[in-house]
């Protein structure tokens, strides 16, 4: 028996999404189906899979879940998130201003601005170590952890979801692969991490790379521009406003203590499919 499910295909900055709006459709999404259609070969091809469903709570105008390429489920996801607000805003589904979508970390609001460009208030950064979660106490602000056969100096923080940031000299030649990896699924995160490694530029621009839990590297990550800021923002390395310049392109992020952080950047629809599984 073939069902035939439609789809959407988007990417913030390459960091790409089968976006699967099942308000209307009737779809038990599970582990397996995630890695089935998030696989390139054999599936649609996507970093994440996005999916969208009817608002939990008065005030959304939809809720949604982000489920990785591997099959596990992540709590945030900043590109993901813009892309499902222009998909809202394409249908013609979005007031004029801000609206607010619920996710798996709480609410997100977003604003379609020209041009594809989506501002999301993507809330507060949280340092607390236990609700980061990371296991081990900070020196200064940043933490020592043996990883990939190194010490490696971290910064982190919650965006919702768990992120690791190294100070590298030069992100293209860092090994994020197998760096990132060590890191990301190092035992003191006790639920993972997404690792970044950023090189500062100048105080109001810095270059990113970053390993997703449950992706591996990707070509932008959203929630990962936001740490990276917020990190380097609250040990005075970077402006309140700062651009983050990743292999897919470029993001605008606002940190400032105290406040949430906000991020501008593009989204994408590629097409709009239908998916026959079987």
């Amino acid at each position: 028996m073939t069902m035939a499910l439609r789809f959407h295909k988007m990417h913030g900055l390459g960091n790409d999404f089968v976006v699967l709006d099942l308000r209307s459709q009737d779809f038990a999404m599970d582990a397996d189906r995630a890695v089935r259609l998030a696989d390139r070969h054999y599936g649609i091809g996507c970093d994440q899979v996005l999916v969208l469903r009817p608002p939990r709570e008065t005030g959304q105008l939809a809720s949604f879940e982000v489920w990785n390429a591997d099959g596990s489920r992540a709590e945030q996801c900043g590109n993901g998130v813009r892309c499902l607000g222009l998909y809202l805003d394409m249908r013609g589904e979005t007031p004029d201003g801000p609206f607010v979508l619920g996710g798996p970390a709480g609410d997100v609001s977003l604003e379609c601005l020209d041009d594809g460009m989506v501002r999301a208030d993507m809330g507060m950064p949280v340092f607390d170590p236990a609700r980061i979660p990371i296991g081990a106490e900070a020196v200064d602000g940043w933490y020592t952890i043996r990883a990939g056969g190194q010490d490696c100096r971290l910064g982190a923080v919650s965006m919702g979801n768990p992120h690791a940031l190294m100070i590298v000299d030069d992100v293209e030649a860092t090994d994020v692969a197998t760096l990132g990896a060590a890191i990301s699924n190092h035992p003191v995160f006790p639920r993972g991490c997404n690792a970044g490694f950023a090189a500062v530029t100048d105080r109001g621009h810095i270059r990113l790379r970053v390993y997703e839990r449950g992706a591996g590297e990707t070509r932008a990550c959203g929630s990962g521009a936001c740490a990276a800021v917020s990190i380097l923002q609250r040990a005075g390395l970077v402006e309140n406003t700062t651009r983050v310049t990743q292999t897919g392109g470029m993001l605008i992020i606002n940190s400032t203590g105290g406040m949430p952080v906000k991020m501008t950047g593009p989204a994408t629809h590629v097409y709009e499919g239908i998916y026959n599984e079987r």
